[in-house]
C-alpha cells in the first residue's frame, strides 16, 4: 500500500471564494487539496481531494497530451499485461517499451473472470493484433482504443474469424482467447492467452501446429496451460462442431484466422475492453437503477473531442477517506474534467494507478487499493514516452518520506534527510551525484542531511556542473511536545512487525515528522527490536511470543518525550457473554440454552414467495433471499471492541442447515460493517473466528448479530475479540496554554466577550460586550476587528453538514482576507463530536492555519458546550473549548503584537 500522499491545501487565491453559479449547478462538492507534477513531456499527474455532500473523495488522474504525433516521437498508450493475472506494478516492470522509450504511467484495465480463468471479459489489441476477443460471442464490445498517431477514442471491437477444415469447409470462429468458450461453435486459444489456467473446453479439443493437426482430438481437462508459441488449441462446443472436430486426424490441414473489426472507423493500434459508457458525445450517462451503479472504487478513461487529450482516472473507494463513486457520478465527474467520451474500466479492488517520478526507473503507486494491497489483474493500459538523452538536466530533491505531517517542515535543532535524483530533459533517469548547499534557516551536510538552525524559510540545493534542483523547507520552532503516530502497537506473534512515526510540535502547535537520528529510544531489548525503517519512521518486531512493554522516545535537542505501549501474543477478551440474550431484540430472535448458560437463538425464515412467472419468480427470489431471509439481534446498547482487536470469535451451535452467522459492527465514524461466518453445515457447537479487515477506522463497536443465507436455526454464545495484550495507552499531560489567564489578565485587553449557557441574555453584560450562548444560531458578524463565524454543527459531515460548513468557512476566510479592518477570524461552533469527522476537523485547522500564514491575521476556534475546558493551539490557531454550564470570559485585541486572546475559564 502506498504511503498516503501529502496534499496541498487550496489557498486564498480564488479557491476560498465561492464557486460561480454555473459551477455550483454542475458540481455539488468542493475541492479541498491538490498536487500536480509533470512525469514526462506530455504527461501530468493530478491528485486531489474533494468533499461531497455525502462522502470524501480522493482522485488521481494521468492527463496525457498526445499531440497527435504518434510514432516514436510522442506519448503512447499501450496494452499492458497479457501473461496472466499480476499486479499492475509487476506488469509495468516487465513491459517492453521498445527502443528509445520508457514506461511512465499505468492503470488497471478490463473486467475479468474473477472466479474462473482470470482472463479479461472484453477485447484486447496490441500493435494492431487481436490478443483476445470479448466474452461471450463475436459481437462488438466496448473498449478504449488508441490509433497510430496516439489519439484515442471509445469504440466497439468485435471478432471476425474463421476455421477452415479439411475439404475446404469454412466455419465461423466464435471465440479467440476468450475467458469463456462459446456455447456453440469453435473457439481458439494461443500463446496470447491472457488468463491463468485455460477454461474447461466443455467439449473436444485439438492442438494445431503450423496449420496442421498435431495429435488426435482429446477432451481437454480443466486447468490446461496456455499453448506454446506457434501452437493453437482449437475447441469445439455443441454437437455439430464437436463432431467435425472429432473427425480430424493428425496431419490434417486446419486454418484458424482471427482479426478485430470495429463498428466504425479504423482498427486501433492498442485497445483494452471496458463496460459502461460514462460520457457519450459530451453527455454524461445516467445509470440510475442499473447494475453496478453503486459507490465503489473506479477506474475510467476519457477523451477530448479530438482524442488528443486522454485522462486515465482512478477514484479510491470503500474507505473513510474516499467513499468512491457511482457510475452516474463518475460520468458527471469525467464530463467536468473535459471528457467528450469516456468508458468505465474495472474498479473495486482492481483500481490501481501508477506514475513515474522524474529520474526514477520504476513506477510508484499513487492511489490506495481498497483491498489494502494491490490486486492481481489480467491487463491494463501503460503509457510510454521517449526515453530522453540520459544527460543530466536537473535534480528532483525530496525529503525522506515520513509517516507524519508535511515532510518539508523541520523543527529547529532537528534534521531532515534529503535525496536528489538526477533526470534528463525528458524527466528520464540521468546519473550524477550532487553537492549540497542551503540558503535561509539551515545547512545541508555532504550526506544530504538538512540541519534546521533558525525558524523561517530555507531552501536546499543539489548542484552539479551548472545543473541544480531545489527544495523549499519550513523551519519551525524547537520541539515543545512529541507524540507517536500510534499510542499502542499490538503484534500477533513473534516475527511480525509494525511501524510507527514520531511527530514533534513547536509552541504554536505546528507539526513536523521527527527522524530516528534525532531521538533516543529506551525499551526492553530482550523482548523487542526497534529500527529505523529508512523512510523517517520506525519498525517494531517482537523477539518473544508473548510480552508487554513500553517504549520511550526522547528528543535529543530538547528532552521532549513520548511513550508507546507494546504487546505481542493474542488473548481472547470477552466482548459479549450473551447472558443478557433476553434483552437482545430483532426478527427471529429468542433465548436458548448456551454452552454453559444462556445463549441467543436466531431463526432464519424461508424466503418469501415471489409473484409472477416461474422463471421470473426464481430469478427474483434468488436476488431477494440474502436481503429477506435473515434473523438479526440488536444488543441493548452498542458493545465496544478492543481497539487493537485482530478478529472476533463466537460459539455457534449449528443445525446443518447452512445458515451463516454474522457479526455487525460500526467503525469510529458510524460506518457499518458486517462480518460473515461460514455456512453452518455442522451440528453442535463450534467456535468461529472472523478476521477484522484493516481499513475501518478504529475503535469498532458491536452493533448486532445475525444469521442469514439459508432457512435454519443457529444458537450463538460468548462473543470474544482476539487482541494483543498491550495494556493502556500512555496518558499525556500538557502545560496550560499561555492564553489562560486570571480576571486581571483578561481585563487588560481592550474589550471582552463571554461564552455561557443557553437562555435569555441581555445584549450587553457588565464585564463583556456580548455573550455567545450554548446555541450557535446567529449570523456572522464583525466586532472591533474580529469577524465571528458561527458554524452550525447540527448535521454530520457526511450528511451535508461538512460541505455547508466548509463553503461558509471559505467564503468567510476570503472576506476576512480582503478586509483591512479585520485582524482576526473566530470560528464558533457547538460541541458535537459525532457531527464533525476527523477529516473535516483537520481541514478546518488547515484552512485557518493557512489563512494565518498567508495574511498575517489571527484565527481561533471556540467550541461551546464542551464537557470540560481546554485551551491549546494547532498550526498557530488558538483552540478553546468552553465548558457547558459555565461562563468563559475572553479578552480580545485583534491587532495585538503577541497572542490576541486571553481566556478565564468559567
Amino acid at each position: 500500500m502506498p504511503t498516503p500522499r501529502p496534499l496541498l491545501p487550496v489557498l486564498l487565491a480564488g479557491a476560498l471564494a465561492l464557486p460561480s453559479p454555473a459551477a455550483a449547478a454542475d458540481d455539488t462538492g468542493i475541492e479541498t487539496a491538490r498536487t500536480a507534477r509533470q512525469i514526462a513531456p506530455g504527461v501530468r499527474l493530478e491528485s486531489y481531494d474533494r468533499l461531497e455532500s455525502d462522502r470524501w473523495l480522493r482522485v488521481d488522474e494521468l492527463v496525457v497530451d498526445t499531440g497527435g504525433t504518434g510514432g516514436t516521437g510522442g506519448v503512447r498508450a499501450e496494452y499492458l499485461g497479457g501473461d496472466g493475472p499480476e499486479t499492475v506494478a509487476e506488469a509495468a516492470a516487465r513491459h517492453r517499451a521498445g527502443p528509445g522509450r520508457r514506461v511512465v504511467g499505468a492503470v488497471n484495465g478490463d473486467f475479468f473472470d474473477v472466479r474462473g480463468s482470470g482472463a479479461p471479459l472484453g477485447p484486447g489489441l496490441r500493435d494492431g493484433r487481436l490478443l483476445h476477443s470479448a466474452t461471450p460471442g463475436t459481437a462488438p464490445a466496448p473498449a478504449v482504443g488508441f490509433g497510430p498517431d496516439g489519439t484515442g477514442r471509445v469504440l466497439r471491437l468485435g471478432l471476425a474469424g474463421s476455421v477452415t477444415l479439411p475439404g475446404g469447409a469454412v466455419r465461423p470462429l466464435a471465440g479467440f482467447n476468450a475467458a469463456r468458450p462459446p456455447a456453440k461453435g469453435f473457439a481458439a486459444y494461443t500463446a496470447d492467452w491472457p488468463g491463468a489456467a485455460l477454461p474447461d473446453p466443455g467439449g473436444p479439443a485439438v492442438e494445431l501446429r503450423g496449420g496442421r493437426v498435431a495429435a488426435a482430438p482429446v477432451r481437454g481437462p480443466a486447468g490446461r496451460r496456455r499453448p506454446a508459441p506457434g501452437a493453437t488449441l482449437l475447441v469445439a462446443r455443441g454437437a455439430a462442431a464437436a463432431a467435425e472436430l472429432a473427425a480430424l486426424r493428425p496431419g490434417d490441414a486446419v486454418a484458424v484466422a482471427a482479426r478485430p473489426v470495429t463498428g466504425a472507423g479504423p482498427v486501433p493500434r492498442a485497445a483494452v475492453g471496458g463496460r459502461e459508457a460514462l460520457v457519450v458525445a459530451g453527455v454524461p450517462q445516467d445509470h440510475d437503477g442499473e447494475p453496478n451503479n453503486t459507490a465503489a472504487p473506479r477506474t475510467a478513461v476519457g477523451f477530448s473531442r479530438d482524442g488528443r487529450q486522454v485522462r486515465l482516472v482512478a477514484v479510491d473507494g470503500r474507505q473513510r477517506d474516499s467513499g468512491g463513486l457511482t457510475l452516474t457520478g463518475l460520468g458527471r465527474m469525467m464530463r467536468r474534467l473535459g471528457a467528450y467520451e469516456a468508458l468505465n474500466l474495472d474498479g473495486g479492488g482492481s483500481t490501481t494507478l501508477l506514475a513515474g517520478l522524474s529520474g526514477a526507473t520504476a513506477l510508484a503507486p499513487e492511489n490506495t487499493p481498497s483491498d489494502g494491497t494491490p490486486r492481481p489483474v489480467p491487463n491494463g493500459l501503460v503509457l510510454t514516452a521517449p526515453a530522453g538523452s540520459g544527460q543530466l538536466a536537473g535534480y528532483r530533491v525530496e525529503p525522506l518520506g515520513g509517516v507524519g505531517p508535511d515532510t518539508t517542515r523541520v523543527l529547529r535543532g532537528l534534521t531532515r534527510t534529503l535525496t536528489a535524483t538526477g533526470h534528463d530533459a525528458a524527466l528520464g533517469p540521468a546519473p550524477g551525484a550532487p553537492s549540497w548547499s542551503a540558503a535561509g534557516g539551515g545547512r545541508v551536510d555532504p550526506a544530504g542531511v538538512f540541519h534546521a538552525l533558525r525558524p523561517g524559510r530555507a531552501t536546499a540545493y543539489a548542484r552539479r556542473a551548472g545543473v541544480e534542483g531545489a527544495l523549499p523547507l519550513d523551519v519551525l520552532g524547537p520541539p515543545a511536545r512529541l507524540r507517536p503516530t500510534r499510542d499502542r502497537i499490538g503484534l500477533a506473534e513473534r516475527g511480525e512487525s509494525a511501524g510507527f512515526g514520531l511527530v514533534g510540535y513547536d509552541a504554536q502547535g505546528a507539526a513536523a515528522n521527527v527522524e530516528p537520528r534525532d531521538v533516543t529510544l529506551r525499551f526492553d531489548r530482550s523482548r523487542w527490536n526497534v529500527t529505523g525503517d529508512g523512510r523517517g519512521g520506525f519498525t517494531v518486531s517482537a523477539r518473544t511470543a508473548r510480552a508487554t512493554g513500553m517504549l520511550r522516545a526522547t528528543v535529543n535537542a530538547t528532552g521532549a518525550t513520548a511513550e508507546l505501549a507494546l504487546g505481542v501474543g493474542l488473548e481472547a477478551l470477552p466482548v459479549a457473554g450473551l447472558e443478557d440474550a433476553a434483552r437482545w431484540t430483532g426478527p427471529g430472535t429468542a433465548t436458548a440454552p448456551g454452552r454453559s448458560g444462556r445463549g441467543l437463538a436466531l431463526s432464519v425464515p424461508a424466503p418469501a414467495p415471489v409473484p409472477g412467472s416461474a422463471a421470473t419468480a426464481t430469478a427474483t427470489a434468488t436476488a431477494a433471499t440474502a436481503a429477506s431471509a435473515e434473523a438479526a439481534a440488536v444488543p441493548p446498547r452498542p458493545v465496544p471492541l478492543p481497539e487493537l482487536a485482530r478478529s472476533v470469535s463466537l460459539w455457534v451451535a449449528g443445525d446443518g442447515s447452512g445458515a451463516r452467522p454474522g457479526v455487525r459492527l460500526a467503525d469510529a465514524t458510524g460506518a457499518a460493517l458486517t462480518l460473515r461466518g461460514p455456512a453452518a453445515d455442522w451440528t453442535g457447537w463450534r467456535r468461529v473466528a472472523l478476521p477484522l479487515p484493516p481499513l475501518p477506522e478504529r475503535p469498532l463497536t458491536l452493533t448486532g448479530l445475525s444469521a442469514s443465507g439459508a432457512r435454519g436455526r443457529l444458537v450463538l454464545d460468548t462473543v470474544a475479540a482476539e487482541t494483543p495484550p498491550t495494556g493502556p495507552a500512555p496518558v499525556y499531560r500538557t502545560r496550560p496554554d499561555p492564553i489562560v489567564a486570571d480576571a486581571a489578565g483578561v481585563r487588560v485587553r481592550p474589550w471582552r466577550f463571554a461564552v455561557g449557557p443557553a437562555g435569555p441574555v441581555p445584549a450587553r453584560t457588565p464585564d463583556a460586550d456580548f455573550l455567545l450562548t450554548g446555541v450557535v444560531d446567529r449570523p456572522a458578524f464583525t466586532h472591533r476587528g474580529v469577524r465571528f463565524l458561527p458554524l452550525d454543527t447540527g448535521r454530520a459531515t457526511l450528511d451535508g453538514g461538512g460541505l455547508d460548513r466548509m463553503r461558509t468557512l471559505r467564503a468567510a476566510l476570503a472576506a476576512a482576507a480582503r478586509e483591512p479592518d479585520t485582524g482576526a477570524l473566530a470560528v464558533v461552533r457547538q460541541y458535537a463530536p459525532r457531527a464533525v469527522d476527523r477529516k473535516e476537523a483537520a481541514l478546518l485547522t488547515r484552512y485557518l492555519g493557512e489563512f494565518r500564514r498567508t495574511t498575517g491575521k489571527r484565527a481561533a476556534v471556540i467550541t461551546v458546550g464542551a464537557p470540560r475546558f481546554t485551551a491549546a493551539r494547532s498550526e498557530g490557531v488558538l483552540e478553546v473549548s468552553a465548558r457547558r454550564g459555565g461562563r468563559t470570559l475572553f479578552g480580545a485585541d485583534a491587532f495585538a503584537a503577541g497572542d490576541w486572546l486571553s481566556v478565564r475559564p468559567g
